[in-house]
């Protein structure tokens, strides 16, 4: 348990990562990266998210669900384009 803090860091950098990218597709109203990458990283994360709640593991259980949000947020906006 004494190494978890690099878990946290990790959880932290990554899940930040998806901010800039879900923000700027927010206030676009679109998002103009690939729909299936998105689909699978949601997808995967998603299933990631399971398994590590099922695990007991809660880094993994809170980036991967973090990620999801992420992904399926892009991809939403990716299907359904605000109209300007």
């Amino acid at each position: 348990m004494r190494g978890a803090w690099v878990g946290y860091v990790g959880l932290v950098a990554f899940a930040l990562a998806w901010i800039p990218q879900s923000l700027d597709t927010i206030r676009a109203g679109r998002c103009e990266v690939n729909r299936t990458f998105l689909a699978l990283a949601g997808v995967g994360s998603l299933s990631l998210t399971i398994y590590a709640l099922q695990q007991g593991d809660p880094v993994f259980a809170t980036l991967n669900a973090l990620t999801t949000l992420g992904a399926f947020i892009n991809l939403c906006y990716s299907l359904f384009p605000r109209r300007v």
